[in-house]
This record gives C-alpha cells, sequence and structure tokens, in this order.
C-alpha cells in the first residue's frame, strides 16, 4: 500500500548512500519535497538531483551545524546518519566514542527540537528514527554504536509520549545488518576483533544471530520508513519496529 505525502517536506540524514539514499528514493516517490544531507556533499548532491531534492553537506558530529536551518520548517524527520567503530571497550578512541554519541543521538535531538514548533503549530508530524537490532540487542566491540542506538531508542519514545496528543509521532526502525557502505567498512575490524578471516564475517558474524539468512536491502527499510508516515499508520507510535529476520526471537 503506497503512500501519498504530496507537499510533505521531508529531511533525510545520511543520505548520500545506503538507507538514506533508499529513503530519499522511496519518499520523493512518495510525493514528498525531500532534502538529502550528507558530510558527502557530492554524494548527497547526486541522489539529490535525480529525484528533484535539494542537498545539503552537513556535519551532524560537529556541534555548531545550524540545527534551525536544516530542520525547521520539515514535516517529517528521519534520522539516519551514522558511523561505525569496532574495538575492545578498553582500546576504544574517547574522541571516537563522543563523535558517535554526537552524531547518532545528539543530532536527532536537535533536529527534532528544531522541527517541533512547525509540527505542533500543523498538528502534524512525523519522527522516523533509524534505529538498529543494537538499539534492542548488545554485541560485543561495538560499545558506542550499541550505545547510540539504545539511547536513540530512548530518545524516540520520548518524543512519542510528549508529541501523541500534538499530532506528531515517534517511531524507530531497527533492522539487522544492512547491506550498506557502512556494514562493508566494518569487515576488515570485525575479522581482525574476532580472529577469523574476512570472507567469514558475514556468515559467521553478521549472519549467525538471524533466522533469514541474509543481509537487509536498504529499500526494505526504506518501504517501512515511508510506511510509517502514512495515513494508515496514524496510531503507530513510540514504538519501535524491528526487521532481524529473527534476531530478537531468541
Amino acid at each position: 500500500m503506497s503512500a501519498d505525502l504530496s507537499g510533505r517536506r521531508v529531511l533525510v540524514t545520511g543520505g548520500a548512500s545506503g538507507i538514506g539514499a533508499a529513503c530519499a528514493e522511496k519518499f520523493a516517490a512518495a510525493g514528498a519535497l525531500v532534502t538529502v544531507a550528507d558530510l558527502d556533499t557530492d554524494g548527497a548532491r547526486k541522489i539529490a538531483e535525480p529525484l528533484g531534492a535539494e542537498s545539503v553537506g552537513v556535519d551532524l558530529a560537529d556541534s555548531s551545524f545550524d540545527a534551525r536551518a536544516l530542520a525547521a520548517g520539515q514535516d517529517i524527520i528521519v534520522n539516519n546518519a551514522g558511523i561505525q567503530h569496532v574495538s575492545p571497550v578498553e582500546e576504544f578512541p574517547e574522541e571516537k566514542f563522543r563523535q558517535i554519541l554526537a552524531l547518532m543521538l545528539e543530532a536527532p535531538f536537535r533536529l527534532v527540537r528544531a522541527a517541533l514548533p512547525h509540527m505542533y503549530d500543523q498538528q502534524w508530524g512525523r519522527i522516523v528514527n533509524i534505529s538498529s537490532v543494537h538499539g534492542l540487542r548488545a554485541s560485543p566491540y561495538k560499545s558506542a554504536y550499541v550505545a547510540a542506538k539504545h539511547g536513540l531508542e530512548g530518545l524516540s519514545k520520548t518524543i512519542a509520549l510528549e508529541g501523541g496528543a500534538r499530532g506528531v509521532t515517534s517511531n524507530t526502525i531497527c533492522p539487522a545488518y544492512v547491506r550498506t557502505p557502512l556494514v562493508e567498512k566494518q569487515i576488515a575490524d570485525q575479522a581482525r576483533v574476532h580472529g577469523i578471516p574476512e570472507a567469514e564475517v558475514v556468515e559467521k558474524i553478521m549472519l549467525t544471530e538471524s533466522a533469514v539468512k541474509r543481509l537487509v536491502e536498504p529499500a526494505e527499510v526504506a518501504e517501512l520508513a515511508v510506511f510509517l508516515c502514512s495515513p494508515q499508520m496514524s496510531f503507530a507510535n513510540g514504538s519501535s519496529y524491528v526487521l532481524d529476520g529473527g534476531w530478537t526471537a531468541r
């Protein structure tokens, strides 16, 4: 069932590749006016131009970025931007920990904070937070990512409780490993910390918990993101929608 989001303004962070790019395409196909935001300015432009969308180059991990300029007036916020670092806690760089929390937890807070006045004024808004199965479960060697995603789950629920009576819903999507550059880039690090060849990482690490033995496709996540903004899902609020192939059923 397709959603009609004609005229709705949507901001997609981390939109230059992976889940973000797929979301930009799906929201544009639903008629939304999309803004693609990413640290990769050229990549954001390449995604945006064929869609008739806007693109913005921005470092969301930088505390000086202008959240109001980016998010004020948006009807839908898709908080997707993220990075990963794989390391034991005792070796985890403190600055990398701060960067991940700033990008994946503080930036979503700041963007939603800037967007809410407009959403409340019109009594309609949708917050879609791209979380992870790691927002619900932990894995070793990913302390910052797991902490950020767990925090995002809590932030999303708080927004849902505050905004529900004012026409604003907030939900998370929690996929298992998705076929994205973020996942591909961590294969070498996973092989190193687990002491296995890179060729075995997908099978032995990434797919071991899931009953469905494949990676999630970005388009599958994007379909759900758009659906959560449809009239049929107006009662969906404060929930975590899991796309994990059975991981959390254990």
